[in-house]
């Protein structure tokens, strides 16, 4: 299994708008990733509701998992996705 860890960048948090562009790029992935906060249980990242659900705001940490061919590639581009600030505010 392959994890990371990343902070939410977004300024308004894991709202609609950042959590469907996290999801759109999760089902783009070519093995499922899980995300989930630290400690918590993880949820299917293509999933916009369990996404959603995690109300995760500006600076928490969230972790992206996976396993299987092409993990790491899939988690990292993920990590990309949350750590941006999709608003452009900076």
């Amino acid at each position: 299994m392959y994890q990371r860890t990343v902070t939410v960048g977004s300024r308004s948090g894991l709202h609609a708008r950042p959590a469907s562009l996290f999801v759109q790029a999760a089902m783009r992935q070519p093995v499922p990733v899980t995300i989930a906060r630290e400690g918590g249980s993880p949820v299917d990242a293509r999933s916009m509701l369990s996404v959603l659900a995690l109300a995760a705001q500006h600076g928490d940490l969230l972790v992206l998992s996976a396993v299987g061919e092409g993990a790491p590639d899939a988690v990292d581009a993920l990590v990309g996705v949350l750590s941006e600030d999709p608003d452009g505010k900076d």
